[in-house]
């Protein structure tokens, strides 16, 4: 089963979920402020995509932070915790499928791409 991390309220969210929908995409949406995000979960993504990635420091919620917090956030750890304390700074959408690399971001043409190959492994 497809899961499509994020925040509900999200701009990006509603448009990969409106894709999803559209092309008849069963998915589960893993709200982190609803459903929670705990240190395996952060830990899992930073070892498949790295923290840089997953840090969304065009945000909003990143350049609210006081430059001392933000000069601390050097290592995997840091950026974990900060993270898991204000999941609106992690970039988003996530798009995930056990043993299948998982997605980060949102454009049609990548989603077209990345669910045309898990359907295409899913078939051999």
């Amino acid at each position: 089963m497809i899961t499509l991390y994020g925040i509900k309220n999200c701009d990006t969210i509603k448009k990969a979920r409106r894709w999803l929908e559209e092309h008849g995409i069963d998915y589960r949406f893993h709200d982190y402020r609803v459903d929670g995000l705990d240190n395996a979960l952060i830990q899992s993504f930073i070892s498949e995509l790295g923290w840089e990635p997953l840090l969304n420091t065009r945000g909003t919620t990143w350049r609210k932070l006081d430059e001392a917090t933000r000069h601390q956030i050097t290592t995997a750890d840091a950026a974990a915790s900060l993270m898991i304390e204000m999941p609106a700074i992690i970039k988003r959408p996530l798009l995930c499928e056990p043993g299948k690399p998982m997605l980060l971001g949102f454009s049609e043409s990548s989603y077209t791409l990345w669910i045309s190959s898990c359907r295409k492994a899913t078939s051999e």
